[in-house]
Formats: C-alpha cells, structure tokens, sequence
C-alpha cells in the first residue's frame, strides 16, 4: 500500500490567506434539514490542515461540503453509527488524519475510548450489537469490493430503514473520498490533533 507522503504535497493556506469564497464552502457544511448537533468546537481540533488545503479549491471544498454536511448533520443514522463507520474507513485507508480528527468525534457521540480502539478489529472484534457488526462489516465489503454482500446486507435491513441503508453507503463513499484526498495530498496531522 502506498504510503501518505511525509510532507504535504499541496501545502495548506493559512486562514489569513483564505480566499473569501471559502466563507461559502465551509457555510455549506450546515445543511438545512439538520438532524444532529454541530461538534463541540471549543478546546477541539480545528483541522486547520484539511481546511487550508480545501481552501485551494473553494468551489469544489463546497460541493464536497454539500454532501458532507448532510453525512454529517442531517444522516438518518445516529452520530455513534456514522462515526463507527467513518472510523473503519481510516482504519481501512490507514488514514491517519481521518482517524484522528474522527477519534475525537466519535467519543462525542458516544463511543468510548476502548471502542475507537477496538474499530480497528472490525467485525469479528467481540462486545459489538448485531446490528455494529453488519455494520463494520458493511464498510469493510464497500472499501474492499465496493458492494455490500447478501448477508450483511440482510443483517442491516433487519434494523435499517431505506434511507437509514442508503446514508450507510453514501457515508462510507464520503469517507473513502476523502481519506484519498488526504493521502494523496499529504495532509499532516496539525498540532492539535497529535
């Protein structure tokens, strides 16, 4: 597996050299059908990094913004599944800015810190529900075969409805998406997040 470079390859902005259009790509994080509470944002990590390398690119950071504020805020899954998938994605990737920004987040939603380790087990990893099961599972079939199997599949519909089905897949997408992104652009992990 190819390595994340040691150095950024598109070294981030800092936010004084933010172009103003990237007011309007991080305003598209915040979707209007919001289901779930913005992060706790003081003494947390800024993902400084990610964001000066978005703000390269503000017209795309937006549209990706789009999507992901909806993965974010407004899933029909609760934040403890979204980030138990986010996190076997980074696992997955080994994305190690993924795993790091989303550790934080998933102790948020509820995980503990002995479950954030244990993601990296996957599904076989004993004292998951049924349904946490098919769920890392799920995302381990997406990452690797870019399809969820019969039998997993069958194990999530027991306990998800449609849109519940569809935002599990678009989840794991948007985070596959970016954990390419970070690799291959070599986003270092900031200060905040070591």
């Amino acid at each position: 597996m190819a390595r994340t470079p040691e150095r950024p390859r598109l070294e981030p902005l800092p936010p004084r050299q933010w172009p103003p259009e990237m007011r309007d790509a991080l305003a598209a994080l915040d979707p209007p059908d919001r289901r779930h509470p913005r992060p706790v944002r003081e003494g947390r990590p800024k993902g400084l990094n990610a964001l000066g390398t978005f703000a390269r690119y503000p017209a795309l950071t937006r549209a990706y913004h789009t999507f992901n504020g909806h993965v974010l805020f407004a899933s029909t899954l609760s934040p403890r599944q979204r980030e138990l998938l986010v996190l076997r994605v980074a696992v997955l990737r080994d994305c190690e800015y993924e795993h790091a920004q989303h550790s934080v987040l998933a102790q948020d939603a509820g995980l503990s810190p002995e479950e954030v380790a244990r993601v990296a087990e996957g599904p076989s990893a004993p004292g998951w529900s049924p349904l946490e099961r098919a769920m890392l599972a799920a995302a381990d079939e997406l990452v690797g075969e870019a399809a969820i199997s019969d039998g997993t599949w069958a194990a999530l519909a027991d306990e998800l409805d449609e849109r519940q089905l569809m935002d599990l897949v678009f989840t794991v997408g948007a985070y596959e998406i970016l954990a390419m992104a970070f690799r291959s652009f070599g986003v270092q992990l900031d200060d905040d997040l070591r």
